[in-house]
Order: C-alpha cells, then structure tokens, then sequence
C-alpha cells in the first residue's frame, strides 16, 4: 500500500471578520483543520510553515506531529519537502512539541512571543525527533504520495480528504477547488517526487485550468470535490452549526455573535 502524507498548509490569511483578533482567528482555524487532519485513517499527518509562522505550529499541533519549515508557503515548497522527506528517509524540520489537548480544545494561540491561551506549556525536546513525552518517535519517511490542505479550511470533510488522495492510483496529480468565486484551490495532492511539470503553486491564487494546461495531457490532472474555505464575509454563511467539527472556530466566531 501506498504510504502517505497529507500536510496541512498553514499561510498566511488576508481576511478576518471584524471585532475578532486576526492572531486568535488564524490559530482558531489553524487548531480545527490539525484536529481534522488527526482524525484521518491510514495517512501519516503533519503542517507546513515558514520559519516566521512556526509559533503557529507550536500552538496547534499535537505531541509528535511532524512539522515542515518550508522558505515559502506554496504547494510546491511542501511537495519538495515531502519528497526530500522520502528520498532520505527521515522525520524532516520537526523539532517542536505541542499541547496534550484532543480534538476541540477552546484555546487560541496569542501569536508570536506568547503561549498559547488555555494550553499547558510545550515540552522541550528530549532528543531528536522526538518530542518529551510523546509515545513514539515522529514518523519516518518514504512517502510515496503528500496532499497539501489549505489552513483556513476548518469544517472540510474527511471525505473531501480521501477524495484528493484516491485519484493517485491512477493519475499523478489531482487538485480540489475552493468554492465560492475567484481562484483558489482547496488543496494539491501528488504522487512523490511531484511531477517536474507541476507549474508553481499558491492555494489563494491557483485554479484546476492551469495545473492541467502545464500537463502533457490534461486526463493527468484529476479535479475532485470543491469545498468552502473562509477568506471572505460571505464564506460564513455556509458555516452549519449542526455539523460536527471546527470546535474552535464556532467558539471564536459564537463569542461576536455571528454564529446562531
């Protein structure tokens, strides 16, 4: 079986609704998509991050989660990481340990410099890849596939997950859209190494039509479920509070009482 990664993508976030800090916002969104990722079955899990953005990490990711440092947030720069990942063997960039909490956890970080509120403080690292108190090292590599999921995407489905990674069996690249109008896509997934015909890749500015025009042939590039990702006021009103999930979020955005 093919051994895979999916990587959440934690880039920066151009918007946030009024009268909520943009700090507590982005980790809010940041927590539900690393708590999702969790959730998955039969994939290895990890977030990606420039050096400037690893509080981020830091304040959301689980004990042994493997964290990339990428020189910039692009679908490109995590498939390379992943892949280099592979070729050597290794856990790669992870050095940092996380809060204890499961899934849900209320807290938010309070960004650069600071811990993160309502979280324990983050173990240091015993040695190596390992981070103190975890009940295994953090993974190896030899991934033989990687989905990169945008970060800002809190509610996604498992479902909208598997749905990425299953064209793989049979085509080198799929991509998910990101609902709503403009470009932009929900995520990339790739057999590793990527293909070096992958044209270079922003989740915020990306469509379907120009991964498949840099193929050789347009059926190489598979297009599955879009889902919603919350760039805009109008990226709320989708948001359904009977759907289980995004704890984090649905705190911060129930406390402004944009949330029913």
């Amino acid at each position: 079986m093919a051994r895979r990664v999916v990587v959440a993508l934690l880039g920066p976030v151009a918007w946030t609704p009024p009268g909520i800090d943009p700090v507590d916002w982005r980790t809010a969104l940041a927590e539900d998509v690393v708590d999702l990722l969790a959730t998955l079955n039969e994939v290895d899990t990890a977030v990606a991050v420039t050096p400037a953005d690893r509080w981020l990490a830091d304040a959301v990711v689980w004990p042994g989660t493997r964290v990339y440092e990428v020189p910039e947030p692009t679908v490109n720069a995590v498939l390379t990481a992943c892949g280099r990942d592979a070729r050597a063997g290794r856990s790669s960039e992870s050095r940092s340990g996380a809060a204890a909490e499961g899934p849900g956890g209320p807290a938010v970080g309070d960004g650069p410099g600071g811990p993160a509120v309502g979280r324990p403080e983050r173990p240091a690292w015993d040695e190596p890849g390992r981070p103190a108190g975890a009940d295994s090292e953090v993974p190896s590599g030899g991934y033989d596939q990687a989905a990169v999921i945008a970060g800002d995407a809190p509610d996604v489905p498992g479902l909208t997950i598997g749905k990425l990674l299953r064209p793989l069996t049979t085509r080198p690249v799929a991509v998910a859209p990101a609902e709503g109008e403009g470009p932009g896509l929900l995520g990339v997934a790739a057999r590793l190494p990527a293909p070096a015909w992958l044209p270079a890749l922003g989740l915020d500015d990306a469509l379907p039509s120009t991964v498949r025009a840099a193929a050789p042939r347009p059926g190489d590039v598979a297009v599955t479920p879009a889902w919603r990702r919350l760039r805009g006021p109008a990226d709320l009103r989708f948001l359904d509070p009977a759907v289980a999930g995004w704890e984090t979020t649905r705190a911060l955005l129930s406390g402004t009482g944009r949330l029913r």
